[in-house]
């Protein structure tokens, strides 16, 4: 099982984002490097990319706040 967090690189302020949309459906299966996210940080669109391959499971939904290093969903 994976982790799905926001990655603590992506910005460089502690200023908190939104998921703006899921690409891929809540449990729907996933490839390692696929699309599956997309936040939203001061006006500046960002993209989260699977981290391994299996089934999604979306923790935090689209327009929901988020941090750097929050968990928002797993792949099993």
């Amino acid at each position: 099982m994976a982790d799905v967090v926001v990655p603590v690189d992506l910005w460089e302020d502690d200023k908190p984002a939104v998921i703006t949309s899921w690409l891929a459906r809540d449990g729907g299966e996933v490839r390692a490097g696929d699309l599956i996210a997309e936040i939203m940080v001061e006006k500046v669109q960002l993209e989260i990319r699977a981290s391994a391959a299996g089934r999604l499971t979306v923790l935090r939904g689209a327009d929901e706040v988020v941090a750097k290093g929050d968990m928002i969903a797993r792949i099993g």
